[in-house]
């Protein structure tokens, strides 16, 4: 009954979000990236973990120029596939990218560039809905809380309001993340009571 639930809530938020016009779209981003870029999580952080979003995700190409362009190392993942898992990579430029899974642009694989997971001080977690505890519902893989279930370091999300809900449901394999940042701000997210 979960993974229905978990379905149709991800088909509910993807629709509202589907909705918004490009307008819309761009003033949450700035919004996002203006309450990321001056928070000191942020500034502390030296090497960054993010993916290359699609066009349903918040646009996260202007992040990974802006941590550039400070001097951070950008790491992003490379699904494989066969074991189920993500390993991270640093790169340099869009052009070390190439089409992986599911279509989104992943990291040419070059075990000189592997990121190990504890070098990683800020991680940004995408996913479609969310709750005031952190738990996320995301695209289906389950690859983020395979990664998340031993990531030492700090996690984040970055989302609008439309994908906030009050609890999801939650299996005992789902790790939330530990901040959350909207149009309307920076939170910590809540304890589970």
């Amino acid at each position: 009954m979960q993974a229905f639930n978990k379905k149709a809530i991800r088909e509910h938020i993807l629709n509202q979000l589907a909705a918004l016009s490009n307008e819309e779209k761009k003033s949450i981003e700035l919004q996002q990236r203006k309450h990321l870029f001056t928070n000191s999580i942020w500034e502390n952080a030296r090497v960054i973990g993010i993916t290359c979003s699609t066009s349903i995700e918040w646009d996260t190409k202007l992040i990974i120029k802006q941590a550039w362009e400070e001097k951070k190392t950008v790491a992003l993942p490379k699904t494989i596939y066969e074991q189920s898992r993500m390993d991270f990579y640093k790169i340099d430029d869009f052009t070390e990218l190439t089409v992986g899974y599911q279509g989104i642009l992943e990291p040419s694989s070059n075990i000189d560039k592997l990121i190990e997971k504890q070098s990683i001080d800020l991680l940004i977690v995408p996913g479609v809905v969310f709750d005031q505890y952190g738990y996320r519902i995301g695209f289906g893989g389950g690859y983020y809380d395979r990664f998340l279930a031993d990531f030492p370091n700090t996690t984040l999300s970055l989302l609008s309001t439309l994908q906030l809900v009050k609890n999801l449901p939650i299996e005992k394999h789902d790790i939330h993340v530990q901040y959350l940042i909207t149009e309307n701000g920076f939170e910590k997210v809540l304890a589970k009571k």
